[in-house]
C-alpha cells in the first residue's frame, strides 16, 4: 500500500516548519525529498513527515537541524524518542494503583468506560484529591506512554479532551469565589496545552480564590490587558514539557517587565522545571507549590 502523500501546506500543519523552512531545508541538506504530482505540487510522504516531527521537538530542544537531518532514523529515536522525560515524577499513592486500567481505557479507545471510571473517582476522592492524585499523576503516565510508543497521538488527545471536559463540569459546579484573590490564567503564544491550568484553577477555585480563565495562546500585551480589565492580583501561567526551554524565561522576563509591581506573576508546569530563578516571578513545580502559594498570599490578606 502507499503512503499517503501530504502537499506543504498539510506538511506545515502537522510539524509546526513554515514552508520557507522546508524548502531550504530542501536545497541545503536534501531533505525532505517530495515527490511532485501532476500539477508540480510537492508531496511528501508520512514517513518524511514523521521524521520532520521528530526534528522539530529535538530543535525545540536546542538541537541543531543540520546535525539532527544527518542522523539516521533509528538514532534520531535513541536521542529523544518523542520528547525529554518531563523532571518531577508525581509521587504514586494508594489512589494511583489502578491508573494502569485508566489508561487501559484509552487504548481501547472507551471513551464512555474512561468517562464513568474517573466519575467515580471525583465521587470517591473529592475534587483536590482528584486534581492531585489522579489526574497529575495520570497526566505523566500517559505522557510517558506516548514518549514510548505506547499509546498513539490521537488516543493521548483522547485522553486530554476527556479529562478536560471533566474537570470544566466540575469547575463549573463550584461556588463562586470569594473574589480575593482574582486569578487570571492563561498560557503564553505557542503553548496550546490547557490541562495544567484546569487543574490549577481547579484547585485554586476550591479554595475560593477567583478565577479569569483566558484558555491558551495569549499574547502578552492581551495578558497585560486582561489583567488590568479584570483587576487581576496574579497572573498565571502553565508551560508543558513541550514548550521551548530556552523560551521561558525570556517570555517571563518580557511579561514581568510589562504588568505593574502590584500583580503577582505566576509560572508552573514542566515546563518550568529546570527554569533558574527569575526576579519577581514566582515558580511553582508543582501542584502542592501552587496551594502553598494560595495560602501563603491568604495569610497575609493580600
Amino acid at each position: 500500500m502507499n503512503s499517503p502523500n501530504f502537499n506543504i501546506a498539510a506538511v506545515e500543519r502537522e510539524t509546526g516548519l513554515s514552508k520557507d523552512v522546508l524548502r531550504v531545508w530542501e536545497r541545503r541538506y536534501g531533505f525532505p525529498s517530495p515527490e511532485r504530482d501532476s500539477t508540480g505540487e510537492r508531496q511528501y510522504s508520512a514517513e518524511q513527515v514523521d521524521r520532520l516531527c521528530q526534528i522539530k521537538r529535538l530543535m525545540d530542544r536546542g538541537h541543531r537541524p543540520g546535525k539532527l537531518i544527518a542522523l539516521p532514523t533509528e538514532e534520531l529515536a535513541v536521542l529523544a524518542p518523542r520528547h525529554a522525560t518531563p523532571a518531577g515524577e508525581p509521587a504514586a499513592s494508594a489512589d494511583t494503583d489502578d491508573l494502569a486500567a485508566l489508561i487501559e481505557l484509552i487504548r481501547r479507545h472507551d471513551a464512555t468506560g474512561f468517562t464513568q471510571a474517573m466519575q467515580q473517582r471525583v465521587a470517591r476522592q473529592g475534587l483536590q484529591r482528584f486534581v492531585q492524585d489522579t489526574i497529575a499523576p495520570l497526566s505523566w503516565q500517559i505522557g510517558q506512554a506516548w514518549e514510548s510508543g505506547r499509546i498513539e497521538v490521537f488516543e493521548e488527545h483522547l485522553f486530554t479532551e476527556l479529562s478536560k471536559r471533566l474537570l470544566r463540569q466540575n469547575i463549573a459546579a463550584l461556588p463562586a469565589g470569594r473574589g480575593h484573590p482574582r486569578i487570571l490564567l492563561t498560557t503564553v503564544p505557542e503553548e496550546q496545552h490547557v490541562l495544567g491550568l484546569l487543574m490549577a484553577e481547579a484547585l485554586f477555585c476550591l479554595e475560593g480564590a477567583e478565577c479569569i480563565p483566558l484558555g491558551t495562546q495569549m499574547p502578552l500585551m492581551e495578558i497585560v490587558r486582561a489583567s488590568e480589565a479584570h483587576a487581576a492580583d496574579i497572573v498565571a501561567l502553565s508551560f508543558s514539557s513541550a514548550f521551548p526551554a530556552r523560551q521561558v524565561a525570556p517570555l517571563l522576563q518580557q511579561l514581568r517587565a510589562m504588568l505593574p509591581a502590584e500583580v503577582s506573576l505566576w509560572a508552573g508546569g514542566a515546563g518550568v522545571q529546570r527554569s533558574a530563578a527569575i526576579p519577581g516571578v514566582s515558580l511553582l513545580l508543582t501542584l502542592e507549590d501552587a496551594l502553598q502559594a494560595l495560602h501563603g498570599r491568604q495569610q497575609m490578606g493580600v
